[in-house]
């Protein structure tokens, strides 16, 4: 890590005509996110290069003070390389003058530290070196995984790779990778490396260097958590998942989605689930299992059940809306056969419905009310003034669109003693904003399911 400070004052001026630099009384300070840029770069000529690939963290404001801020520099610019061949990081560091304008000044080197820990080298030098010393770094930490999938093609040469904590390098090769996830991952927090119920799954390309050795990349990768279940089985959970920046949007994602569900079909696990992800990682899930569960008798025949009860009369004329759900029986068949679970499974069914709905226009006002009565009882309860999950909507200058509050009450409870701002928007209309997000999201998602569909028939 080097720090490089603008020119010292002239010490032969007289001190009435020296110039003076100072702060404010108070510090304002600078975000960390301002004045801090960070490049992922594969050799050394990438380094300091224009073309060099800069990527955005999720949250760098977390690291420095309470408020995200950095104090105490004046003109202060910071640059951070991270090797994507040894995952080393180098931070140079450069400003014009320091003073403790009210709030101290800034450690740093600790605040990187916090970041990078032991990847961050003392020197650039030192960094440069890494391309060349540490040339080989993946392949030795992968040496003893055990190769689950290869796919090789003219252009690339990948394979998927299983690594247990414990019984492989992946607690050492992992905690290389801990900034990264600190600083791609929203919210994330690292793994028990010590843990033998931690497995990491990784997407690695073989490369030819210009002197014909080969050598590796890491693509991507995630870190799964096996369960025990009852009495002789296990449950595989999702916890974290990362492509690097440089190859995101070019399929490796949704590979290693197909990995682990080649992994929890083969192993024959209870179930495959994903801790809390993120919208557009749940988005590629939801694709990838509409196209297993099409395959699925069970499925397409409850599918073609519920359309049919769907297009056989308008629902504005019945006395209730049906939630057309699948029957428990083939929520069991899909957890055995593909080990998806309930709740996944209820995200694809209702594109599995839209799907099947033609003309789509006819019938796209039911399957709209459908939704939208689904997800009001989900989120509300199902009746109003009885007991079940109530909504009650509350003045808040703290993210004025999340201005509610949920709470369980019993039946006959008053559900409406809190006085509300009319200036806010009505849980109706909160509930329509829901509601036309889902539908798009469907409707996005059929749309690939669609393209996907027909291009497997022109290709066969």
């Amino acid at each position: 890590m080097g720090q490089k400070k603008g020119p010292p004052a002239d010490d032969t001026l007289e001190p009435k005509k020296r110039r003076r630099v100072g702060f404010s009384s108070v510090d304002a300070g600078v975000e960390a996110k301002d004045c801090i840029q960070i490049f992922l770069v594969s050799s050394k000529e990438e380094v300091d290069a224009a073309n060099s690939f800069c990527f955005d963290p999720v949250d760098l404001n977390s690291f420095f003070e309470e408020d995200g801020k950095i104090y105490g520099y004046k003109g202060l610019k910071i640059t951070i390389w991270v090797s994507s061949i040894s995952f080393d990081a180098y931070a140079d560091i450069s400003f014009e003058s320091t003073a403790d304008g009210g709030k101290g000044i800034t450690d740093l080197k600790s605040a990187l530290e916090k970041i990078f820990g032991e990847t961050l080298v003392a020197s650039k030098e030192e960094f440069l070196q890494t391309f060349s010393t540490q040339r080989n770094f993946i392949r030795s930490m992968i040496s003893d995984g055990e190769v689950l999938q290869h796919k090789a093609s003219s252009t690339s040469d990948v394979e998927a790779i299983r690594m247990v904590v414990g019984k492989s390098a992946a607690g050492p090769l992992y905690s290389r990778l801990v900034p990264l996830v600190f600083l791609l991952v929203d919210g994330a927090s690292a793994i028990d490396v010590l843990d033998p119920c931690w497995e990491l799954y990784l997407l690695v390309e073989k490369k030819t260097d210009e002197q014909g050795d080969i050598y590796n990349i890491l693509l991507g990768f995630t870190a799964l958590y096996r369960f025990y279940h009852y009495p002789d089985s296990s449950r595989l959970r999702l916890s974290q998942i990362l492509v690097l920046p440089p190859y995101q949007h070019k399929g490796y994602g949704r590979y290693i989605l197909e990995v682990l569900n080649h992994v929890a079909v083969s192993e024959d696990v209870y179930d495959f689930t994903v801790e809390e992800p993120l919208d557009y990682f749940q988005h590629v899930r939801t694709c990838v299992d509409v196209l297993r569960l099409q395959k699925l008798d069970s499925v397409r025949n409850a599918v073609n059940l519920a359309v049919s009860n769907l297009t056989r009369g308008k629902l504005s004329k019945k006395t209730s809306i049906p939630r057309l759900m699948p029957a428990a029986r083939v929520i069991e068949d899909v957890r055995k056969s593909l080990k998806i679970n309930k709740k996944q499974f209820l995200q694809c069914w209702e594109v599995f419905i839209y799907l099947g709905l033609d003309p789509v226009s006819k019938y796209m006002e039911d399957f709209v009310s459908i939704v939208s009565n689904r997800m009001k009882e989900d989120i509300i309860g199902k009746e109003s003034g009885t007991g079940g999950k109530q909504v009650i909507e509350v003045p808040s200058e703290y993210i004025p669109e999340m201005s509610f509050v949920m709470f369980k009450s019993n039946a006959g409870e008053a559900t409406s003693t809190v006085q509300v701002d009319e200036n806010k928007p009505t849980q109706a209309e909160q509930l329509q904003e829901l509601v036309d997000e889902r539908v798009n999201e469907i409707k996005s998602i059929a749309e690939k399911v669609s393209q996907h569909s027909t291009s497997m028939v022109a290709s066969s």
